[in-house]
């Protein structure tokens, strides 16, 4: 009887592995809605604004049943002068809105705040306070380039110690809302996202002219005022590349409307304050007082700009890459 013949390693007769099939394209209706990061920056910053509308009606339609908020607050009644409770309240309530939006999205995306620019952890910190007198400085030079052209005075302190100290501190708080909600709004979570689909720059160039357009809003407010926030928004995307989060942008915004609205006491798009230490009074040519917006529509605020920008290089270098 012939031996049985035992098939080997290379003539086994079991039978071969078939092909992984190739993967699937999504079909595209998905790849608009879909990217490589999960939903496309554009649907996400609809979801965003969906989600802050929804948040600031549902907001304003709990505080409408408050009266002691109906009667010191009127809805639609802006204030003839800034006042730091007035103030406070109306920024106070916009940035509720804001941090109450972009949590829900950051659930929705599942990252954290210190992804939009704001690390929690470095709250008022050394950057911040890096910027605050970073801000004060620039609004400080502008004033000066505009008294040397012979259209500013700076004019007599007109508040006692205590009453200095108090409106300070309020308007400290003031500002610090302000450019918590306007940083973290533009500079924060909508840089991140938008900056995520198109790139860094584009974002910053196009959320910088949507942040210059929406100061003609302010009742005092030019168009070249409006531009020239917008040219601060290109300054603080600058800053917030340069040092890697929003905490110095913050405090140079903070300084510096501080120090336009309460320490030289100059109109911030057409409104003075009240409690504003000095009496400041302007005197000569719009082009070089900025006419009834205030110092931030001089002709001098590009230049200023362009030295806060040549400043923060040099301030925070870029990191090297490789």
């Amino acid at each position: 009887m012939p031996d049985e013949i035992i098939p080997s390693d290379s003539q086994s007769t079991a039978p071969s592995a078939s092909p992984v099939p190739p993967p699937q394209k999504p079909s595209t209706l998905v790849s608009i809605f879909l990217g490589p990061n999960g939903i496309r920056a554009g649907w996400r910053l609809l979801i965003f604004f969906a989600v802050i509308f929804a948040v600031a009606f549902l907001t304003q339609k709990i505080l409408t049943h408050i009266p002691y908020i109906v009667s010191h607050f009127p809805p639609g009644q802006g204030p003839s002068e800034l006042t730091p409770g007035f103030a406070m309240f109306g920024e106070g309530l916009m940035l509720f809105c804001l941090l109450a939006a972009v949590l829900i999205m950051s659930l929705i995306e599942k990252r954290s705040f210190a992804d939009y620019g704001l690390p929690g952890s470095q709250f008022l910190g050394k950057r911040f306070w890096q910027g605050v007198p970073y801000g004060f400085a620039m609004l400080s030079l502008l004033l000066v380039a505009i008294w040397a052209f012979h259209g500013y005075s700076l004019g007599s302190d007109n508040l006692t110690t205590g009453a200095a100290l108090h409106y300070g501190i309020l308007y400290g708080i003031v500002f610090l809302l302000v450019g918590l909600f306007e940083e973290f709004s533009f500079r924060g979570y909508m840089q991140a996202t938008l900056g995520s689909g198109i790139g860094f720059w584009p974002a910053a160039i196009l959320l910088s002219l949507g942040f210059g357009a929406i100061h003609l809003g302010n009742s005092g407010e030019a168009i070249f005022g409006a531009a020239m926030a917008g040219a601060f928004g290109l300054l603080a995307a600058f800053a917030l590349l340069r040092t890697g989060n929003l905490w110095f942008p913050i405090g140079m915004h903070a300084g510096w409307d501080w120090a336009e609205t309460y320490f030289y006491g100059t109109p911030d798009s057409g409104l003075l304050a009240k409690g504003h230490l000095f009496s400041a009074s302007f005197h000569g040519a719009n082009w070089v007082t900025g006419g009834t917006v205030g110092p931030e529509g001089s002709y001098f605020v590009p230049v200023v700009l362009a030295l806060g920008a040549v400043g923060i290089h040099f301030l925070f270098p870029a990191k090297q890459k490789g």
